[in-house]
């Protein structure tokens, strides 16, 4: 297989995107990104777009055409919607990987949508709950915050972890997004204000969870001996694995552990030739504060346990060990599920060019982590910059 990289990145803010459709917000993104790339439309043979709920929130399906005809690419490209929960994005950049990867294609369109604000949030919650199970845990009336405030539960009792470890991540990612103007909340919050902020399943509170944002995200692929040509500072894709997990809570041998996440992790690790030491920063889903925590144990940054002692020691900063989420995450850029995976490869791609707002110094391998459901499927993808 060849090498792939990514030769243009574009985005829409993420937030309350009030006059702007799905489609409009996708064209948005995808545009950016063929200009960032310097190449034209009729070059695109294949796109593909992770999207998760349009269906149910803006009663719009088969979107990908939508969005291809929106944007003028040719009659005869292929347009793909790929769906995976919250994964959804991630999805859609690993087929346009493995497209170019493969030979099949050399210039690859791929990005994630998501319309949320124009809907209730009973509709939201519906949609969202739609990834659930609904021939077991779908039928308790389980919600997302349920599910993570069960694994924060137990990962207090195994390990210690504290109440204020969680609000420490959301701290943390609050003040990253301040600099972020693609963040849905650019402000900064204290521990006090978090763990005096409502509860909404205990132990989480409010500031413990990712808000619902409208959005859209995408990038540019195409071999890597000829990016360079393109944009004088391509991204080279090292690996993107994508794996499944359980389906429900009571499949799980230990709920503090996403098993998903950490076979990914294996795989892009072993793909891409390094090990987690080797990572500069990392874009992680951290739709809720114990997510992140989580994520960072499953994904070898620290052992098992210590993922929220290392947020207190500010392992996760800026400047820290393993700087996680410079972007905000999603507690502070908002989470449209169908391109938060996009979205964290375009703070990822701005890191290793140079260019980011919470830039950190000589960046040179970065990881995306995007999880689906409760765990039921992840990607993990990791760039480097080209030296």
């Amino acid at each position: 297989m060849r090498g792939v990289s990514i030769i243009g990145v574009g985005t829409t803010p993420f937030g309350i995107c009030e006059g702007m459709s799905l489609k409009e917000l996708a064209c948005k993104a995808c545009l950016d990104a063929l200009k960032d790339a310097g190449i034209d439309k009729r070059e695109i043979q294949a796109f593909y777009v992770g999207n998760f709920i349009s269906g149910i929130l803006v009663g719009q399906e088969t979107i990908a055409p939508l969005i291809a005809n929106g944007i003028g690419l040719p009659k005869d490209v292929p347009a793909t919607k790929v769906e995976g929960a919250c994964c959804s994005g991630g999805i859609a950049l690993r087929h346009g990987y493995l497209l170019v990867a493969t030979g099949a294609a050399d210039f690859v369109l791929v990005a994630g949508v998501e319309k949320m604000t124009s809907a209730s949030t009973e509709k939201n919650t519906e949609g969202l709950a739609s990834a659930f199970d609904q021939e077991t845990e779908g039928r308790t009336g389980l919600t997302f915050p349920g599910f993570f405030a069960l694994i924060a539960r137990r990962h207090m009792h195994q390990y210690g972890t504290k109440p204020e470890h969680l609000a420490l991540v959301s701290v943390k990612n609050h003040s990253n997004g301040v600099s972020n103007p693609r963040a849905r909340f650019r402000n900064s919050v204290s521990l006090d204000e978090v763990m005096a902020s409502r509860i909404i399943a205990d132990p989480l509170r409010l500031y413990d969870c990712c808000p619902i944002s409208d959005g859209a995200a995408a990038a540019v692929l195409c071999p890597s001996d000829i990016a360079a040509s393109f944009h004088p500072r391509p991204v080279d894709i090292l690996a993107v694995a994508q794996t499944t997990g359980y389906s429900a809570t009571y499949e799980m041998e230990d709920p503090t552990t996403l098993i998903a996440t950490v076979k990914a992790a294996k795989q892009a690790y072993e793909m891409a030739n390094i090990t987690p030491h080797d990572v500069d920063v990392a874009e992680i889903h951290d739709c809720f504060t114990i997510a992140e925590i989580v994520d960072s144990e499953d994904l070898g940054f620290f052992p098992k346990g210590r993922g929220g002692f290392a947020v207190e020691e500010g392992q996760t900063l800026l400047g820290g060990k393993i700087p996680i989420n410079p972007s905000g995450g999603l507690i502070s850029k908002g989470h449209p599920v169908g391109a938060t995976g996009l979205g964290q490869i375009y703070e990822l791609v701005l890191q290793l060019r140079g260019e980011h707002e919470n830039q950190v110094k000589d960046a040179e391998i970065g990881l995306a982590h995007n999880l689906g459901g409760t765990g039921q499927l992840c990607t993990v993808t990791i760039l480097r910059r080209r030296v």
